[in-house]
Order: structure tokens, then C-alpha cells, then sequence
């Protein structure tokens, strides 16, 4: 019987432990997709407890809780309760979690940022709280020290168009900072013309431009000013949360009257919503040609399922699913009307639905070519998938119907400093893979070979794919 996380943890062959030790884990990161927050970077704040640099804003570890039956102010956090409180809230939750990469993941950063072995429960919780707290008050426990202790060479944060970029600028001036912090432009708002955000965000973003966005062609040459805003600031990737997927043919006179209608206060039809964000996307996409950006859209999140809650916390708080419905017709022909227009950028598709893995890596590519590897890439497991099953999955998909080795890799979509581990997670499911492979004879016992993919997959592919170069 194995150890529990030991070294050869995930690696069921000793194939799979050559890979992982002589080329997966010497790896540096690039995390080209997350949630972190650029100011807590730059001013590199100190974290008071556990909790705040574990729990707070971790909607992945408020959903496995309250479905342990953890009452909310414990969860989220409330009047009388301590952050001791909390934890040992979270503490009692783990052990319940067996089967939920939750249990892994958070073993693994006690174990790989901490230094703690102690398995989590209700038992260990005082002496684990004791131990990384004293830890939090050493040198190399605020973000910055986190994110080199990683061995993390590329942070991309998620950006609205609206946004100032102040701690950006200021990160770009730094001198030694080993790593490069970039912005993703995610202009979500812009095309979700029937929500309640939209008019109050116009406002945001007139602001930014210094200039009233009151007609449709102003509105897109904001759209192009902040693209080049965020260029200046190192942006080189967008994202789009294209929850479901739209298309209807559209000319600019029929998204200008849209436009209109809405200012307006009249409601646009479902059909009036397609046509504006399907001739706004398609604008947005040529801007990403023209800039050498990369589009990710991530598809089929079914979001604030519940609506006492999300009244009561907002979004992002644990209280979405997956969704369902039709896909690869809209997607086919919302990726060919860009594709006869300005022609496709580097596009990365993501399915929250793995029901889609096979559906996005054959639409996925009739769009290669340009002479670039892997232009059109099929997501990493993404939020549920991220599982072992998830992400076995989406590598086989890959495999099967694209070219693995050209795969950008893992990213987290963490809002905490405390996720890389979750790229040695994604790095031994890859090798355990492969070694699987090798072992049964599917592929041969070629180390140069298999050193190429997996350092691709691991690092290499995504600095060449993005542009980020090996230096900052």
C-alpha cells in the first residue's frame, strides 16, 4: 500500500515517476488565467491568519461547506464569528471531501507551502492553525514570496475594460520583481447589453475614456482605446464568459439601432441581443488580430442559480453549475463569420460542459493554420473538471482528435495565492498519462521525445504561444 501523498503520489508506474521528476516538476509556471488581485501584489500585503489567505473569497471551498451542512456565517463569514471559527469549520468539511480534488488541493498547499504534513480534521486543526500562522509572519509568505517560492514566471489577472490598471503600470516599473504580472482584458460587460450592470458600467467606462459613449461607433471606439491601453500595460490575452453561446448575422446599422433601443430603456429582444454581441465580438476579435492577442472563451457556466443568495452575497459566491444546450452550430458559425472578417486570433476554447470536449476539439480544428502550432487550443479542465477524471479527460479528447503536444497547459482561475500546487496536480495527472502509455506499449520509451511534450505542455508552449518571453 502507497503512502498518501507521497513522492510518487498520482504516478502509478515508475515511467510516470521518471517523467514527473526529470521533466514535469523542474518546470517553471505560467499562470495565463486567474482571478488574483493586482494590488495585493504590488503592495504585497501581509496575511493576518490562515483563513484570510485560504478561505476568504475561495468559492470553491464555500460550496464544499455549506454542503457539509457548515452553517453561512462560518462560510462567508459573519457578526461573532472568528476566523478561527471558520477554519475549523473548513477543517471539519475536509475530511468528508475523499474523492474531491478539494481534499488533494488543500493538503498539497499545506504540505508545499508550508511545510505542514498534519492531515486535516477537526483534531489537528489548533496545532495546523498555529503552524501556518507563524509561518505567515515569515519572510516569503506575502504574495510576492508566494508566487516566486512557486517557481511562477507569469501572472495574467482578469481585467475589465474599465479599469485603471494603476497597480499594473506600477508593477511594469519594477526592476527586480522576477516575475511579470499582466492584465486580460474581459470586456463581459460590454456585451451583456439585456443586464442590470450594463448602463452602470457604460458609466465606468466613459470615465476611463474621457468621453460619452452615447452612440454605438463611440462605444466601439472606446472598445479599441482601452484595447490599446491594455496593450501598453502588456495585455496579450482577452477572455469572454460565453455562458451561451449567440449568433445571428449582423451588420453595424442593426447594433447601432440596438445600442440605441437600450439607451433608451427599451428592452432588446433575445434576437436583438444576438445580433449586438455577435457584431461586437466579432469587432473585439479583429482588434485581438490586430494587437497579436490571444481570445479565450470560456462556455456554458450556468451562473447565480440561486437568487436569495446571490441578493444577499453576490456573484461568485458558490452558486453556479453547468449548463447545458446547444453549442457547436452557434460556435461554428460565430468562429467562421470572424474567421471570414479579420480572420481568427489565437483562440483558446473552454467548455465548463466536459459533455463538449470532443465537440470543441473537432470544431476546433477546422479553424488551424497561419503556420501557428496549436492556434486554435482546446482549454484545460476547467472549474468542475478540474478533477483527475476532468483532466484526464480533457487530455484524451485532445489526443485523440488534435496534437497533445502542442497544448498550452494548466492555469489555475484562482483567486488565491495559495493554488500553484494545483499545477503539480495537473502535472502528474499529464505524466501518470503518459507513463500509462509508454508502459502498455501505445507509445515508445523515447525520453527526448517524451521530455518535449510534456516541457511543452508544462511551460514551453504557452511562453511561445502567448509571446511572453522567457525574461520579463
Amino acid at each position: 500500500m502507497k503512502a498518501f501523498m507521497d513522492d510518487q503520489f498520482l504516478l502509478s508506474n515508475d515511467t510516470s515517476v521518471k517523467l514527473y521528476e526529470q521533466f514535469a516538476k523542474p518546470m517553471p509556471i505560467i499562470d495565463y488565467h486567474c482571478h488574483l488581485d493586482p494590488q495585493a501584489i504590488y503592495e504585497d500585503k501581509t496575511f493576518a491568519n490562515l483563513t484570510e489567505v485560504w478561505l476568504y473569497g475561495d468559492h470553491y471551498k464555500w460550496r464544499a461547506m455549506r454542503a457539509n451542512g457548515v452553517e453561512e456565517h462560518f462560510v462567508t463569514g459573519g457578526e461573532g464569528v472568528s476566523d478561527y471559527d471558520r477554519f475549523v469549520a473548513y477543517a471539519k468539511t475536509v475530511p468528508m471531501l475523499v474523492g474531491n480534488p478539494l481534499y488533494h488541493w488543500s493538503h498539497l498547499e499545506l504540505r508545499r507551502l508550508f511545510g505542514i504534513d498534519e492531515m486535516i480534521n477537526e483534531n489537528n486543526a489548533p496545532i495546523i492553525w498555529e503552524k501556518a500562522n507563524e509561518r505567515l509572519q515569515q519572510e516569503g509568505f506575502s504574495p510576492r514570496g508566494l508566487i516566486r517560492s512557486s517557481n511562477v514566471r507569469v501572472v495574467c489577472t482578469t481585467d475589465d475594460p474599465a479599469d485603471s490598471l494603476q497597480y499594473h503600470l506600477k508593477l511594469k516599473k519594477e526592476q527586480n520583481l522576477g516575475f511579470q504580472v499582466r492584465p486580460t482584458f474581459r470586456p463581459d460587460k460590454a456585451l451583456e447589453i439585456n443586464r442590470a450592470t450594463f448602463y452602470p458600467w457604460l458609466m465606468r467606462l466613459e470615465e476611463s475614456c474621457g468621453f460619452e459613449v452615447n452612440q454605438y461607433s463611440l462605444l466601439l471606439k472606446a472598445l479599441r482605446d482601452r484595447v490599446q491601453f491594455f496593450h501598453v500595460a502588456d495585455c496579450l490575452l482577452s477572455d469572454h464568459a460565453l455562458d451561451k453561446v449567440m449568433y445571428a448575422e449582423a451588420t453595424m446599422e442593426q447594433a447601432t439601432e440596438i445600442y440605441a433601443k437600450a439607451l433608451r430603456g427599451e428592452v432588446v429582444t433575445v434576437e436583438e441581443e444576438a445580433i449586438y454581441k455577435t457584431y461586437t465580438l466579432t469587432y473585439l476579435a479583429s482588434l485581438y488580430v490586430e494587437f497579436g492577442w490571444t481570445m479565450q472563451l470560456h462556455i456554458k457556466a450556468h451562473r447565480n442559480n440561486n437568487t436569495a443568495m446571490f441578493n444577499k452575497l453576490g456573484a461568485d459566491t458558490g452558486f453556479d453549475s453547468i449548463n447545458d444546450g446547444p453549442l457547436a452550430e452557434p460556435l461554428v458559425k460565430l468562429l467562421d463569420g470572424i474567421e471570414k472578417g479579420s480572420g481568427l486570433p489565437r483562440t483558446i476554447l473552454y467548455s465548463l460542459n466536459a459533455a463538449d470536449n470532443e465537440v470543441l476539439a473537432t470544431i476546433m480544428g477546422s479553424f488551424q493554420g497561419g503556420g501557428i502550432p496549436g492556434k486554435i487550443q482546446l482549454g484545460s479542465a476547467w472549474w468542475f473538471n478540474d478533477t483527475i477524471d476532468g483532466m484526464q479527460a480533457q487530455l484524451k479528447s485532445l489526443a485523440n482528435m488534435g496534437v497533445l503536444g502542442r497544448f498550452v497547459g494548466m492555469l489555475t482561475d484562482s483567486r488565491s495565492f495559495l493554488s500553484y500546487p494545483r499545477h503539480e496536480y495537473f502535472r502528474r495527472v499529464l505524466c501518470n498519462l503518459l507513463g500509462d502509455w509508454v508502459e502498455s506499449g501505445q507509445l515508445p520509451e523515447d525520453m527526448e521525445l517524451l521530455q518535449t511534450v510534456i516541457e511543452g505542455i508544462c511551460y514551453r508552449n504557452a511562453e511561445e504561444y502567448f509571446h511572453f518571453g522567457s525574461e520579463q
